[in-house]
């Protein structure tokens, strides 16, 4: 008996022992996805916010934690860098591809794919305003003393006024006035909102506007008008001053259009590589991002709302982002 009872202990000693060794492998290989949260940066304008918690409702669908921090949209470099931050859901080919590739060119960050929406982003005037510069949508037409004046303000007359983005945009504005020598003063809207609330309170009185537009957004839907057409741009346009109309400066054109990118710090595919799938997944266009930012900006909902609504609509189409 007291042989029996050696021999049991010691087959449930092995049999203790392999149920660990098995949990421990188990334990290894659910231990493949950090816990740690994912950190979206959040930015300045309403399409990114919607894009950026559609994002992170998706992956908290698919269990990770999540955070959501606020970050300049060229600054931000620095902490994808450094794994401070790990993910930004839209890069602008037209104001944020220079960053962009400086920061790529480490190895500290890459650019997870396109978001599926295209950008463009350019000086617009309403219609009405071609009465008073008839050379539009000629950029040539905005060198014209009366054409300038006409879009001038009692702060700015008699030189015109252009209503920039946020500073933190980027842009290049003050350098493109003063490379195409347009007797322009260029003034920066303090926020999206401020821009667009600037555009409508204009656009209702048919008052003087040459303003900053971007698309996706509803703007250029509700409101008729036009970009302004500068020389088309090129990458020697921002690099080399003998490029262009004006030898002795950079920015004598318009600015670039194209992808908007997804982009985040080089380590997310192995600290979380299902989410890096996930984020490489997803894909909006012009048209839905448009009618979702009309929602938060012109009906009043917030973006949570609208986030949730295309989150309940979407299902198939999210989870095979997130199927593993």
């Amino acid at each position: 008996m007291f042989h029996d009872r050696r021999v049991t202990a010691s087959v449930a000693k092995a049999l203790a022992l392999s149920a660990a060794l098995l949990l421990s492998m188990s334990g290894a290989s659910s231990a493949q996805e950090s816990a740690d949260p994912i950190k979206l940066t959040l930015h300045d304008w309403t399409g990114q916010l919607i894009t950026t918690q559609i994002m992170g409702e998706v992956l908290k669908k698919a269990g990770y934690s999540v955070e959501y921090v606020q970050a300049d949209y060229l600054a931000q470099f620095a902490g994808l860098e450094t794994g401070d931050l790990h993910v930004a859901m839209e890069m602008w080919e037209t104001t944020g591809r220079d960053a962009m590739d400086a920061s790529t060119a480490t190895g500290k960050t890459e650019v997870f794919g396109p978001t599926g929406m295209q950008a463009k982003e350019e000086w617009w005037f309403p219609e009405y305003m071609k009465e008073k510069c008839p050379g539009l949508p000629n950029w040539e037409a905005l060198k014209d003393e009366k054409c300038a004046e006409a879009f001038s303000t009692a702060e700015t007359a008699p030189k015109g006024r252009y209503l920039g983005g946020p500073v933190t945009w980027g842009g290049f504005d003050d350098e493109r006035v003063e490379a195409l020598g347009l007797p322009f003063e260029v003034v920066h809207a303090g926020t999206d909102a401020a821009l667009f609330a600037e555009l409508e309170s204009a656009y209702q009185r048919q008052a003087p506007i040459l303003l900053w537009i971007y698309a996706p957004h509803w703007a250029p839907a509700k409101y008729k008008g036009e970009w302004v057409a500068f020389p088309e741009y090129t990458k020697e346009c921002y690099s080399d001053p003998k490029w262009g109309s004006n030898p002795d400066a950079a920015y004598d054109c318009g600015k670039p259009h194209g992808e908007i990118w997804k982009v985040g710090w080089a380590g997310v595919k192995d600290k979380w590589p299902g989410a890096y799938k996930a984020i490489k997944a997803f894909s909006l266009n012009n048209d839905e991002m448009g009618q979702m930012i009309t929602k938060v900006d012109l009906d009043g909902k917030k973006v949570d709302e609208v986030v949730t609504e295309w989150i309940g609509q979407n299902e198939p189409r999210w989870s095979e982002w997130i199927k593993k």
